[in-house]
């Protein structure tokens, strides 16, 4: 592989880092925006900070809004009933809302449809805990 493609752990440890600060901005504001998911965004923030920041990594997991969120997910305990109802009735009001009051072409509504049986779909499939 030529010299020039070859990148130094320092490199590698910025981009991590930025992805991985990007991510839980993402997943912060997924929190509020039903559409766009939380706990990937986390996730894939909590990969990044492992290989890149000891401290943002400690930070994210021991979190005291959404730490015990990843735990229970990476460990599959689940998602506690009470996020599931919340989660998906903010979903389909956003959704139902969007699609009767402020887009009108049909097949973005049907997209919109789609995306949101979808979404319910996988929260409804994942593990249900009690906390």
């Amino acid at each position: 592989m030529p010299q020039s493609f070859i990148m130094s752990r320092h490199t590698v440890r910025g981009i991590l880092l930025v992805f991985g600060y990007i991510s839980t901005l993402l997943g912060v504001i997924g929190i509020f925006i039903p559409l766009l998911p939380t706990t990937p965004f986390l996730l894939l923030a909590s990969a990044c900070f492992i290989r890149s920041s000891q401290k943002m990594s400690h930070w994210l997991y021991h979190n005291k809004y959404f730490g015990k969120y990843l735990k229970n997910y990476k460990s599959g305990n689940g998602v506690p009933v009470s996020v599931k109802i919340f989660v998906i009735f903010i979903l389909w009001t956003t959704i139902l809302l969007n699609i009767f009051f402020a887009i009108e072409i049909l097949w973005l509504k049907l997209l919109l449809l789609v995306i949101a049986i979808s979404v319910s779909i996988h929260i409804l499939t994942l593990k249900t805990t009690s906390n």
